[in-house]
């Protein structure tokens, strides 16, 4: 017969101790969303003027990794212009500082408000949405930071572009060769 300490140990610790898990996952993505657009736009030159009317809003339900979300509408959303390293690939390891990209891709748009801009193709042959991303300023809404040049300009993520949706090369292309020079990111921790 078990004594109550093993039937304790065996079936209800578990349980205390996954809760306590998904109660600081949670605990950590609500602080994560309440980080002030002021403190993550201190250090970027990605921060951009823009008009919201052009743009379309919605409000991300999860970050997949460094370069693709999900929406609260369900679409997934590959960023135009950029690649992060690989944490989510079928055939692929988990590459260098492709963690790292995932976490700050999170801490940027996970449960935020996020504008989206299309450049010239819909779709990736994956059937996701693609868009240039845009994390609007609560106090100005004429200022946001242009999450696809940041990420690249910390050295989270690289210049990849596919005609003909290149409106931004020449401006990623100019915060990956700042990104390189400085050593940030994955320039310096990754071979």
């Amino acid at each position: 017969m078990f004594s109550r300490t093993r039937l304790f140990k065996l079936y209800v610790l578990p349980f205390i101790v996954i809760g306590a898990f998904m109660l600081f996952e949670f605990l950590k993505t609500e602080y994560q969303q309440q980080i002030p657009f002021k403190d993550t736009a201190q250090d970027t030159n990605a921060l951009a003027e823009v008009d919201q009317r052009d743009m379309v809003m919605a409000k991300v339900a999860k970050v997949v990794d460094g370069d693709t979300i999900k929406l609260e509408t369900g679409e997934t959303v590959r960023y135009v212009g950029i690649d992060t390293p690989e944490t989510k690939h079928p055939n692929k390891p988990v590459q260098c500082f492709g963690r790292e990209a995932s976490q700050i891709n999170k801490e940027l748009v996970e449960g935020k408000t996020i504008l989206l801009e299309r450049d010239v193709s819909e779709t990736d042959r994956y059937g996701r949405l693609l868009r240039y991303i845009y994390l609007p300023n609560p106090e100005a809404s004429e200022e946001a930071i242009f999450v696809n040049e940041y990420l690249v300009e910390q050295g989270y993520a690289h210049l990849l572009t596919y005609p003909p949706d290149v409106k931004y090369d020449s401006l990623l292309r100019d915060a990956e060769k700042r990104a390189r020079e400085e050593g940030k990111g994955l320039w310096s921790a990754c071979d």
